[in-house]
Parts: C-alpha cells; structure tokens; sequence
C-alpha cells in the first residue's frame, strides 16, 4: 500500500512537469526588435535608440531603406523579418509607420510600435495621411525634384525636422538623408497589420513634420496605445531613446506574456 502510494507522488509529480514545460514552450520571450527609418534619414539615426536596447539585452536589426517605392521599402523590411529567429517586435518612424503597416503581417511580428509615424488604413497613402492637416511653418518638405525625389529643406531641417538635437547632430542627420522617390508617398498599402497585431504609439507632443493631432486621431482611431513624450523634434527616439526604448520594451514584454 505504500509502494503504490509513492508511485502514485512520483506519477503525479512527472506528470506536472510535462504540463508545465509544455506551457513553458508555448511562451516565447520576445527578444527581437527591427527598426525601420524613415524618410529624410536613414539606419545611423537609429543609433541611440540602438544602444538603449541592445543594453537591456535586445537583438537588434536596422533596416536600411531603399526609399524608392512601398513595395522596395517592404521587401527590405521583410528581408531583416526573415533572418529573425523567433518573434519579432517591428517598429517605424514617420514614413515607415506605412512599411510596417504593411510588412507587419509577416508571420514573426508580433507587436508593432510607430513613432511619430503615418498609420494608414487599407487604401490609404502617406500622402493620404499627410493632408489630413495643414503643413506646419517649420515644416520643410519640398516639392519632387526633376528626377522625383523629394528632399527636405536645408534652411529648415533644424527646427522643422530635429529641433531638440544640437546644431552638429541636425547638419549630419541632413548630409545623412536618403533619396526618398515622391511616388512612394502616394502608394495606398493593400493589406493592415495593426488590425490584427498589438499596437502601440509615440507621438511627440511639438513635433513640426506631421502634425500631432492628426497621428492621434488615427491612433486612437486603431485603438494603438499611445505614449506622448514632451519635445519639439520629430526624432524623439533620438533626443530621448530611453522613454522610446520603454514603450519597445513594454511591447515585447506583453507579446511574451
């Protein structure tokens, strides 16, 4: 009588690790995180926001955008999506808020986070977004060249693009942007990944380059969850990366759960 009962404890307790290490595996820890620029920069001015997770232990990939159409700035984001081994928090600025709304569906994204970035629903383009709210005074995107490319004003880059950075920072971020093709800001995306994936927001509250209110109102439109952080820079992941990194790090922590 008590053999059996030890071998019914020794049976019950086997049977209990089994259960827990197969809830254990459903769980993944998300660890990943992919960056995606957007216009009027490129991958460098990811570098501060890089260093903030990469020290919490965060594997990090920074997409470098072709910035000639959606589809090419897709297909570059899909590319780093693909190389993650597990899954993937997936995170855009300004322009790329459209790549993620697009390439976000790939199956190894798991939240994504928009910072100060366009949130298009199904048809609609940047451009689309864009004109949901006069230009700002300081704000300096020029008209498309004789080639198709849009640039940013010089003389306004400073204050109407990174106003919370020093002078030196705003002239290198300007001698750093990339060619960004005009046709691609009138591309609608086909296919919506914040409807089907956990979404969160950063929105700076000055910024001059899209204008706050209407990223609210598409934000809360989404039910994305917003953050706010006080400052007068479109880049906010760089004059502040450790609240950025937070709302990233909240994100992943969620997706594990």
């Amino acid at each position: 009588m008590k053999l059996k009962s030890i071998k019914n404890r020794v049976m019950a307790a086997l049977i209990a690790v089994t259960v827990t290490g197969a809830v254990d595996a459903q769980v993944q820890t998300v660890k990943n995180v992919v960056l995606v620029h957007g216009a009027f920069t490129d991958g460098s001015s990811y570098q501060n926001l890089y260093k903030e997770l990469a020290n919490k232990g965060y594997n990090i990939t920074i997409v470098q955008n072709p910035l000639t159409s959606l589809e090419d700035d897709v297909a570059a984001t899909n590319l780093a999506l693909d190389k993650q081994d597990g899954p993937t928090i997936l995170v855009g600025h300004s322009w790329a808020g459209v790549v993620i709304t697009e390439s976000g569906n790939h199956s190894k994204v798991a939240g994504l986070v928009y910072i100060d970035a366009y949130q298009p629903d199904k048809g609609q383009s940047a451009l689309d977004m864009a004109m949901m709210a006069a230009p700002s005074p300081e704000n300096g995107v020029l008209y498309p060249d004789e080639n198709g490319i849009v640039y940013y004003d010089k003389t306004k880059f400073h204050a109407g693009f990174c106003a919370d950075l020093s002078k030196e920072e705003a002239e290198f971020m300007y001698a750093a942007q990339g060619a960004f093709h005009a046709k691609a800001f009138g591309t609608p995306v086909t296919t919506v990944a914040w409807k089907n994936k956990p979404t969160y927001g950063v929105i700076g509250t000055e910024v001059k380059s899209i204008d706050p209110d209407s990223l609210r109102t598409s934000y809360k439109k989404s039910n994305t969850e917003i953050t706010e952080i006080k400052g007068g820079s479109h880049v906010v992941f760089i004059s502040q990366p450790a609240k950025v990194a937070a709302v990233i790090i909240k994100a992943a922590k969620n997706a594990s759960k």
